[in-house]
């Protein structure tokens, strides 16, 4: 089998190849390069999954970055399981072609409880005290300590929130390299996520994204130098584009408005009480699942969010399978925003009565995702000292709120999750392998991509559709 590597360089389009990517640009000239359609919703744990399995929604189950599980009446985002995934992975395919193939998950989602064969996945630890500790899960366990001792703590803060700077994609990158020394796996999967934080904070036009671009291109360079050097297939491709937004969507906010969505109030502060909310949104980017509990109200909420400002399509039902997202895990409902617009989660009509969580960086008790956790409230004045007093705080021992995230959805500049219009915002896939690429693949595809590159025959659909 052919060792193969897949740098998944989040948010790459071919609008950012260039001046700012020398080393990608060069490269990228002597490769075959398809643009991916990408799968709706355009987001992190949908594409990955759509990827590694070659289905669609409908059957893998993904169907965004988190979904209301409704036997435990509890919205979840960012879950790790990869029992979560309902269909084959591309590494359980190629074992079953060959029972020598290993693989490395360096970073892509759902790496926890998993087939593959040694993996990293950011795992901060949750203390007692309410301290979280920046950390990471591996397979094997002991992976953690060695990757630890070599590159220092994994750089969670520089990961997501505020902070988020190349350190945490570089990284993942060296992990990667010391995990092809100790193992040297047929197939190496590695996560770059640097692209995506200030695309999503300044949009795709700003200037300062050249720093961004100059930054991964350093990191990328390294890798495909390294990994070609060991003779490997590198495939560079990205899940998603970023677009220019202007128009935060506060859908819950409408639902609200109409007495659709009920609230819980508990120290002054309310929360979404989905048990007794006759419908509730899941916003994940520019994609929103909504949740009807009376099947008889649905026509009349499809009809208000039809009517509501940014949102594009509202599929009920079968419509869904336009986009081949029909599943159980599905909203009732599923609203698409428009081209500049995005949704955010804000269920409260009063920023006083917004939940504590609203003000933090915290990924798994907002009932939606929540691009505002890339910056620190604008109206804090010293912000550095004031960061500071409450570390140090919460190190003697001292409960303390990390309050700093704003509630201001306008400072978000780029968003995701529809397809967009323009094709210049798509993902794409480089490659040197000789056998030729259409110039344009469905995401369902690159899993076909994939095995071919390992040297693993593909299904008849799949090779049909690569040919």
């Amino acid at each position: 089998m052919q060792k193969t590597v897949v740098l998944n360089i989040v948010g790459l389009t071919g609008s950012l190849l260039g001046k700012h990517t020398p080393f990608l640009a060069q490269w990228a000239a002597a490769t075959q390069q398809a643009l991916i359609q990408p799968v709706l919703p355009a987001l992190t744990c949908s594409a990955q999954a759509t990827y590694l399995t070659g289905k669609w929604p409908e059957a893998h189950g993904i169907v965004g970055n988190g979904w209301y599980f409704r036997d435990e009446d509890e919205v979840k985002l960012w879950r790790q399981s990869n029992k979560l995934v309902q269909a084959p992975k591309v590494w359980e395919v190629a074992k079953q072609a060959n029972p020598g193939f290993t693989v490395a998950n360096m970073g892509w989602w759902y790496n926890m409880n998993t087939t593959a064969d040694y993996t990293l996945t950011p795992r901060p630890q949750y203390l007692a005290d309410g301290r979280k500790l920046p950390d990471c899960y591996t397979q094997p366990a002991e992976l953690r300590d060695r990757l630890q001792a070599r590159l220092g703590t994994f750089p969670l803060f520089q990961y997501w929130g505020p902070k988020t700077s190349i350190k945490s994609s570089r990284w993942i990158a060296e992990a990667s390299k010391i995990v092809d020394g100790l193992y040297n796996p047929t197939l190496t999967l590695i996560y770059l996520p640097h692209l995506d934080y200030n695309l999503q904070r300044l949009g795709p036009a700003d200037p300062r994204i050249a720093k961004d671009l100059q930054e991964i291109d350093a990191v990328a360079g390294d890798l495909i130098r390294f990994y070609e050097a060991k003779g490997a297939q590198v495939v560079v491709l990205s899940e998603y584009g970023i677009s220019e937004v202007s128009q935060p969507v506060h859908i819950n906010r409408v639902l609200r408005r109409q007495g659709y969505i009920q609230v819980r109030t508990e120290r002054g502060t309310e929360l979404l009480d989905t048990s007794t909310s006759q419908a509730f949104a899941v916003a994940d980017h520019q994609v929103a699942h909504v949740y009807v509990k009376d099947p008889a109200r649905t026509g009349k909420i499809k009809k208000l969010l039809q009517q509501t400002a940014g949102i594009e399509e509202v599929l009920e039902g079968a419509e869904r399978d336009k986009y081949r997202l029909g599943h159980a895990r599905c909203g009732d409902l599923v609203a698409v925003a428009s081209a500049r617009a995005w949704f955010t989660y804000y269920f409260w009509l009063d920023d006083k009565k917004a939940p504590d969580y609203a003000r933090m960086v915290d990924i798994h008790k907002k009932p939606g995702y929540d691009p505002v956790e890339l910056f620190i409230d604008p109206k804090i004045k010293f912000p550095l000292p004031l960061v500071a007093g409450k570390l140090l705080r919460k190190k003697l021992g001292f409960r303390t709120v990390m309050d700093i995230i704003p509630l201001d959805a306008t400072l978000v500049k780029g968003s995701h999750g529809r397809i967009p219009e323009d094709k210049n915002e798509w993902p794409l896939l480089l490659t040197r392998h000789p056998q030729p690429l259409p110039a344009q693949l469905q995401a369902v595809d690159v899993f076909g991509v994939l095995l071919h590159h390992l040297g693993i025959p593909l299904p008849e659909k799949q090779h049909a559709a690569l040919v």
